[in-house]
């Protein structure tokens, strides 16, 4: 094989290796949050080795890389600094086939690829990558006081899988339900009753990936923080709005009481210059002394007879 030859077969190896992690990347599990939360939850299914198990949780964009490690004694130190006291596993995680990791007060520095893989102590393979995003921004949204309705707006992309599943909840109230979707009846969720029968959503939500909750009526009592957690192909989304319901200075009863008393005082005014002259008892004139006559005025409100 000539030199040239082998330069190609290199080159093509290393396309075939870039297109390998890029595939990777494509089918890391995306899991979204938002800065403050309590924890996020990283997910990983696998059943470990029966000898000498190991799951290994590792950021390779890091040094060291170790986010957190678990053998069949417990957790092991020499993680990276950054995530000392801020990440676990279940306890019985080896056992239950859970590998999944719940990183504490996720913070925007986190974001990143996480890798979970196990060992037998000999061979280490890698059983998943998730993707974590922190977000910082939160979507303000504001209702006036007497609107008919109030959108929430959350777009995703087109072409959700059948198995999504869509909720909405008020976080600053313990999670509290405000609507959930599902194409699976078994597995579903009621309102609470302070949102019975006044959330909707887009009926093609899946084809066209617009997640948006109309809340019907919208009070005082519904400002706070909302949000959605979408669960698809091994993947959560979040999104988070805060909603301030503005109420007006003045109800409406008193904005119609005041436009009556203006109209009020208004036609009672052009009625009094209009009579001005009516309620006067005496008149004050000055005329001239050399002129031939004047006009003493004299009007009554009463309609005089005619003469016959």
């Amino acid at each position: 094989m000539s030199r040239t030859e082998a330069d190609q077969h290199i080159k093509m190896f290393m396309v075939f290796l870039i297109l390998v992690q890029v595939s990777h990347h494509a089918l890391a599990a995306v899991v979204e949050e938002y800065e403050g939360a309590e924890s996020v939850l990283l997910p990983c299914q696998e059943v470990a080795p029966e000898v000498n198990p190991m799951v290994m949780w590792t950021r390779n964009d890091l040094d060291p890389k170790f986010v957190h490690r678990r053998d069949e004694n417990g957790d092991i130190t020499g993680q990276n600094p950054r995530y000392h006291g801020r990440t676990s596993m279940k306890p019985d995680a080896l056992d239950s086939e859970n590998l999944s990791l719940t990183l504490k007060e996720p913070q925007q520095s986190d974001s990143g690829v996480y890798t979970c893989s196990i060992s037998d102590g000999r061979i280490e393979w890698k059983v998943t990558d998730v993707y974590l995003q922190v977000k910082v921004h939160q979507v303000q949204v504001k209702s006036m006081e007497g609107v008919e309705s109030v959108v929430l707006p959350y777009k995703t992309k087109a072409g959700l899988p059948e198995d999504t599943t869509v909720e909405w909840t008020r976080s600053d109230l313990n999670f509290m339900t405000v609507l959930f979707f599902t194409n699976n009846s078994e597995h579903t969720k009621k309102p609470d009753g302070l949102y019975r029968g006044r959330t909707t959503m887009n009926k093609d939500l899946l084809k066209t990936g617009d997640l948006s909750l109309t809340l019907k009526y919208p009070t005082n009592r519904d400002s706070g923080t909302y949000t959605c957690i979408v669960h698809m192909a091994g993947d959560i989304l979040r999104e988070k709005i805060q909603l301030t319901h503005v109420r007006e200075s003045l109800p409406t009863w008193a904005k119609v009481l005041i436009t009556l008393l203006v109209v009020v005082l208004g036609v009672s005014g052009g009625l009094l210059f209009y009579f001005r002259h009516y309620f006067k008892s005496d008149y004050y004139m000055e005329v001239d002394s050399h002129v031939d006559s004047v006009l003493l005025p004299c009007k009554t409100i009463v309609c005089l007879p005619k003469k016959k």
